[in-house]
């Protein structure tokens, strides 16, 4: 298998460039595009120890189901943390609008900059968009890739292998695995595959404000949407077979933007949660040899117990879409405005003791329910292939290196700070103990 590298220099310009290329309007308007950081209070959702929410968020949860976090930019911000009430907020699509339009102020926009996609979208061009959508992420149409996602698995494993007997698990499998699945999903060129590559931390990373993130965001959709507009003027670049190409074929009632956008959700749903997935579950994994090695010897039904207990335990998207309330109502007993922010944290809510094992890791345990891939209209549509890819990885992984361990402390792993998505930047891990003591010999 070929890695794909970027030099650390390279990565550092591109992103620069990206963060800050919209960082300063030039118009008037509230415009969180241009934030460069957020309050110290209102970061709770994303703060963790290690695999863990800080204890903050569960003493949050237990004074009420709601919490006030801060009030910011004239609205008070909100964050739901019980299971039962995240899910009624998360289904409800008549109380709460998921446009955040009214907050990226006045200025002129490219087409790129503008909100699109289906996750910052309401009906009824929510429901217009995502019925393109969802016949390509059925159970029975995603059959078809599962030959190509053990390819990849077994190429990437192979790849461990010859590199061992220490590797990096959260390069070589961890993000091999979902980039390679959803770019040949995509039909993404190989030649633009490195530059995608590096925009995707800096679309999660929250550390520099909204303005990262909305300028990476930004980046992607434009590089997205001019494959779009060249495939549709006879220019080569995509894979005629791939999703990007079907779509605006199979659907000239598109705009590119919205062809793009759609593109870009996939994309944003399909890599980069499933990448810090694989890497902190393996980490769980790393410490409870019993439910590792289930993986390698037990039947379907014990597999998807431990891959569903992970992404329980991991929920790696801390926080929905933003959700702004339409008017004013009464929320788990508290008085929300019209026009106030709901965050809901998938995190706190995936541990809620009183509908999962709380911060127990127990794939024993009676099936619990979780959030990790949302709930209601706006669930991500790619959850059953995020599935797929988890028991493929998961298990080939277990099969192949039984006596996989980590190669470093604990204590000195470094976890993605402030991110809407938690992941690891480094995984070292060790292959064969046998292997690695007689090279050591």
């Amino acid at each position: 298998m070929t890695t794909i590298r970027i030099p650390g220099g390279v990565r550092r310009v591109v992103l620069r460039l990206a963060t800050s290329r919209r960082a300063c309007p030039s118009g008037g308007g509230l415009d969180v595009s241009t934030i460069s950081r957020f309050p110290a209070r209102a970061r709770l959702p994303l703060l963790r120890d290690g695999l863990d929410p800080v204890p903050e968020l569960a003493a949050a949860r237990a004074r009420g189901d709601v919490t006030r976090l801060i009030r910011v930019l004239g609205l008070d911000v909100w964050l739901v943390t019980g299971h039962d009430l995240a899910r009624t907020v998360l289904a409800d699509r008549e109380s709460y609008s998921n446009d955040v339009r009214h907050l990226l102020g006045t200025r002129p926009r490219s087409a790129a900059e503008e909100v699109g996609g289906l996750g910052m979208t309401d009906a009824p061009d929510h429901t217009r968009l995502r019925r393109v959508l969802t016949p390509q992420f059925t159970v029975r149409r995603l059959a078809r890739l599962e030959a190509g996602i053990d390819r990849i698995v077994a190429d990437c494993l192979d790849d461990m292998e010859s590199a061992g007997p220490v590797v990096d698990l959260a390069d070589r499998l961890a993000f091999a695995v979902p980039f390679r699945v959803i770019c040949d999903l995509l039909g993404l060129p190989e030649v633009d595959r490195a530059a995608f590559r590096s925009l995707g931390t800096a679309r999660f990373d929250l550390s520099n404000g909204g303005a990262g993130t909305f300028g990476a965001a930004a980046t992607t959709r434009e590089f997205l949407i001019d494959l779009v507009t060249r495939h549709r003027q006879g220019g080569a670049g995509l894979d005629p077979d791939g999703l990007i190409a079907s779509i605006a074929d199979d659907h000239p009632e598109l705009s590119d933007v919205e062809v793009g956008g759609l593109a870009d959700g996939v994309f944003l749903g399909g890599f980069e949660t499933s990448a810090s997935m694989l890497a902190l579950g393996t980490l769980v994994l790393v410490r409870d040899r019993d439910a590792f090695a289930s993986l390698a010897t037990g039947d379907r039904d014990q597999v998807d117990r431990v891959v569903d207990e992970l992404l329980r335990y991991v929920c790696p998207v801390q926080v929905a879409f933003p959700r702004f309330a339409r008017t004013a109502m009464d929320l788990g007993g508290v008085r929300i405005a019209a026009g106030d922010l709901v965050l809901v944290s998938l995190t706190g809510a995936s541990r809620d003791p009183r509908t999962s094992t709380a911060d127990d890791f127990d794939p024993t345990s009676p099936a619990s329910s979780h959030l990790a891939f949302g709930h209601g209209m706006h669930r991500c549509v790619g959850a059953e292939l995020a599935r797929m890819e988890l028991r493929a990885a998961l298990t080939g992984l277990a099969r192949r290196f039984p006596d996989l361990d980590l190669a470093v402390d604990p204590g000195t792993l470094s976890f993605t700070p402030l991110s809407a998505v938690y992941g690891l930047e480094s995984l070292p891990v060790r292959l064969d103990k046998e292997t690695e003591v007689a090279q050591s010999a």
